[in-house]
């Protein structure tokens, strides 16, 4: 049994994620690269790895299709966790990263994923619904597939509202944009500073501005609490009546990559174990400082998670 209300984390768009190296990448040439690591990729996957990294437990619902996806449940399934698969309307995509040691430049390259129609929409957002617990948190983390239009979201807040589950959305784009201009709240929307800065037209440069800004989407009934990550200077989150910030740890970079997956399961680990929202947002500050030492596949370690946890610094605004 868990300690905790159940957490399911859905990912519409994983991908197999490839990462090697070349001594330079130049145009025209055969590049000779090192052996590719290999690891299953998307918001959502991560977030329940990081999860369980932490010590908790959740269900990953992933939509996966073809021998790609057939790999990607295999390698979940080895990493131990428990995997609710849908199935996509077609192959699943792959992603290549390739290092130039000459540069130290990373090259991403991002393959679309299958294009999803009405009847896959529809049938997904039942399966999410049926297998949402009562009390329990739905993560919706990275890129909607094509196919999946904007407001999708507050679609299956909806659907939820009788299951009575709760919604924690980490999107970007279009899919963002709809959620910030909507009127059906999530109970949370995590996005980073550039981010609500693109939904703001204007710079949020201190923690207060990004608190206002987050204050005023909640005020609008986009989202019952914003949460706004500003890298360095930690992570913000505004609720109708107060708003707080978390400090990141003074930690060496690595790896930005993983870092808002490690925060998102900090964060809904905390609050399904029905932790106070100021220190939920701590442990989530300190899962994403723990997240940024490692190599980009690596997510964030339990030691560091808990050693920074322990020296955390909350502010209410």
């Amino acid at each position: 049994m868990s300690d905790h209300a159940p957490i399911l984390t859905v990912t519409l768009n994983p991908a197999l994620d490839l990462s090697t190296g070349a001594d330079e990448v130049r145009p025209d040439l055969k590049l000779r690269c090192d052996k590719p690591v290999v690891d299953p990729g998307g918001g959502g996957i991560n977030v329940s790895r990081a999860i369980k990294i932490m010590g908790g437990q959740s269900t990953a619902m992933v939509a996966l299709g073809g021998a790609t996806g057939a790999r990607i449940s295999e390698m979940l399934r080895t990493d131990g966790l428990s995997v609710k698969r849908l199935t996509a309307p077609g192959e699943t995509r792959q992603s290549l990263a390739v290092k130039d040691r000459s540069t130290g430049g990373q090259y991403r390259f991002v393959l679309p994923g299958p294009e999803w129609h009405m009847t896959h929409v529809s049938g997904m957002m039942s399966a999410i619904a049926e297998s949402a617990m009562a009390g329990g948190w739905v993560v919706v983390s990275g890129s909607n597939p094509p196919g999946v239009a904007p407001g999708f979201e507050q679609m299956l807040t909806v659907r939820l509202k009788d299951g009575r589950a709760r919604l924690l959305v980490d999107t970007s784009g279009e899919a963002l944009q709809a959620l910030a201009g909507s009127s059906t709240p999530v109970d949370v929307l995590r996005m980073d500073s550039h981010e609500a800065e693109g939904l703001a037209g204007r710079p949020l440069p201190d923690r207060r501005d990004s608190a206002e800004f987050a204050a005023g989407l909640v005020r609008d009934g986009a989202a019952r609490a914003v949460i706004v990550a500003r890298g360095a200077d930690g992570s913000v989150i505004a609720e109708a009546d107060s708003a707080w910030h978390a400090e990141a740890a003074s930690v060496p970079v690595v790896s930005a990559v993983g870092a808002g997956d490690s925060f998102v399961a900090g964060f809904v680990l905390a609050m399904a174990r029905d932790w106070p929202v100021p220190e939920a947002l701590a442990l989530g500050a300190a899962a994403a400082s723990a997240a940024v030492m490692t190599p980009a596949t690596e997510l964030c370690h339990n030691h560091d998670v808990e050693r920074y946890y322990a020296q955390r610094v909350i502010t209410r605004l």
